[in-house]
């Protein structure tokens, strides 16, 4: 087939409609040509729900029913080979007879593996692979961390100005443009959980949910030692999951559960424990001390720098980014500048 590309593009910008609703599950999408038209398309739009094969076999008009065997499949990642909230979409696709699949890339989880593009295989479907792969690899960073590192994949953002500083100290200072906020809470609602150190907490008193974009709130999560944080912050309002990281008590209440861990280490400790709430991602805002200490223990996959022309001549420096990155988007929020970067470790 002429220009895969072309179709697997359509796959990828399907995919990405399910970003922050799937997790931990990967984000798929899936189109159906014949005779370079698209007779169906979907994707993947709830955890528990069709995946995109699925969805987008479904999606075909009744009078384009009896081209279905006769079309190719292209779809964002292989497809899954076994029962789990839903049964294999590898026999759903021979089922309907399809004899072409195109996939960008394999899926590394250890219950796939290859075994989705096998079972097609030997069932004489001819399979396409490693069309627009390191683009539907990067799509999926969160779920490929989590397969090869077994933790969330960790964004760091923070903003910061124009002389260095990321605030003033045990002063709430808002840095960025109120131009910016959308962007960011768009951010958050893409990512299973935000993650603030005391400081930021005690200081920011921050509400930390989406209210300037469209999607879900991430779970909250800070660390409070000796659970000395105010209760009259908003962390502790019962409006959205949160965890609180302690050394005092292991309790829980509606929306609000505090976990008991040991203070060696603490930081290592939250991230190994947040597997048990399915958290896939964590977006950290913050502040320069738990940045730093990810950055130290090279525990992190993303960070984002949104960089303000203010200054403060005075206040708390801003995080300084480990040697082994990568800037891969740079852009502007006017007045602010927004720069991205990978760690090149991964």
């Amino acid at each position: 087939m002429k220009n895969p590309q072309l179709y697997m593009e359509r796959c990828l910008q399907l995919a990405q409609l399910g970003l922050g609703y799937v997790s931990p599950n990967p984000i798929v999408g899936a189109v159906l040509v014949r005779d370079y038209r698209i007779i169906g398309e979907g994707y993947h739009q709830k955890l528990g729900g069709a995946h995109a094969e699925v969805n987008c076999i479904n999606s075909v008009s009744p009078e384009d029913k009896a081209l279905i065997p006769l079309s190719t499949l292209f779809v964002s990642l292989e497809p899954c080979s076994h029962f789990g909230k839903t049964p294999p979409c590898t026999d759903y696709i021979l089922m309907h007879g399809i004899r072409q699949v195109v996939i960008a890339c394999s899926d590394s989880s250890a219950k796939v593996n290859g075994k989705g593009i096998q079972i097609l295989r030997d069932a004489g479907v001819e399979v396409i692979e490693h069309v627009l792969e390191e683009e539907a690899q990067w799509l999926n960073r969160r779920f490929f961390t989590n397969c090869a590192l077994q933790r969330p994949h960790i964004v760091i953002k923070w903003a910061e100005t124009a002389d260095g500083f990321i605030g003033s100290r045990m002063q709430r200072t808002k840095i960025s443009s109120i131009h910016t906020d959308p962007m960011v809470h768009q951010w958050r609602s893409q990512e299973d959980a935000i993650w603030v150190g005391y400081q930021t907490a005690l200081v920011d008193n921050p509400r930390l949910n989406v209210r300037f974009a469209i999607g879900k709130n991430p779970i909250r999560i800070v660390f409070d030692r000796d659970c000395t944080l105010p209760p009259s912050l908003h962390l502790f309002d019962q409006t959205q999951d949160t965890i609180v990281f302690n050394t005092i008590k292991s309790t829980s209440k509606p929306n609000l559960t505090y976990l008991k861990i040991d203070p060696e280490n603490y930081v290592q400790q939250i991230i190994d424990n947040l597997e048990s709430f399915d958290i896939s991602s964590i977006l950290v805002e913050g502040g320069t001390q738990l940045i730093t200490k990810l950055f130290d223990m090279n525990a992190w996959d993303e960070a984002r720098i949104i960089h303000s022309p203010m200054t403060l001549d005075q206040g708390i420096q801003a995080p300084q980014l480990p040697s082994q990155h990568q800037m891969i988007e740079a852009y502007t929020s006017s007045p602010d500048r927004i720069s991205i970067y990978k760690n090149l470790d991964r």
